[in-house]
């Protein structure tokens, strides 16, 4: 199923095709460099199957995406309900990764213009958050292109102790 289609971008279902080019794009370490570490093909294997059941449940989640009339999957972009324990959760968090040879071409941007009309308009969000580690200026200057504010910064309570990736910032849209 096709959720969106943008400009540029498909974005869509998962299919069997896509979990190779994910396996590959979470095991790299630049990909990966705002996280607390690569993914192994199990983990990778277990977070697909976690990201299409959301999307089976909800209706929503972190779609597959790809360049039109190229049919390759180049990462996703979509919708996610964070539960881990802090002050503004649950919530619906918008998010993306995508592969290195997508970046720089505003795609992040684009899809996650095109999820967040499609939040508010049909699927009836009335926020919608983003957090990132504080260092990671790439997903933090997406999140300001698509209109998001600055809320706070917080220590991410999954992220180790002394990590550099454990003060986060978080921002939000409202419709």
């Amino acid at each position: 199923m096709i959720y969106l289609e943008t400009a540029r971008l498909i974005l869509r279902d998962w299919s069997a095709e896509d979990l190779e080019h994910f396996a590959k794009m979470n095991a790299d370490q630049e990909v990966m460099k705002y996280f607390a570490n690569t993914l192994s093909e199990e983990e990778t294997h277990q977070f697909s199957h976690n990201i299409i059941s959301e999307l089976q449940t909800c209706g929503y989640g972190l779609y597959a995406v790809e360049v039109m009339g190229a049919k390759e999957f180049i990462g996703f972009i979509g919708f996610h309900r964070a539960t881990f324990e802090a002050d503004f959760t649950p919530c619906i968090e918008i998010g993306w990764r995508l592969k290195k040879e997508a970046w720089g071409q505003g795609y992040a941007t684009e899809g996650a213009m095109a999820c967040l009309e499609h939040g508010f308009a049909d699927l009836g969000f009335s926020k919608v958050v983003s957090f990132t580690a504080e260092i990671n200026r790439p997903s933090i200057n997406v999140m300001k292109k698509i209109g998001m504010k600055p809320v706070k910064t917080f220590q991410h309570p999954k992220v180790d102790e002394g990590s550099p990736l454990k003060r986060h910032v978080l921002f939000q849209i409202e419709c």
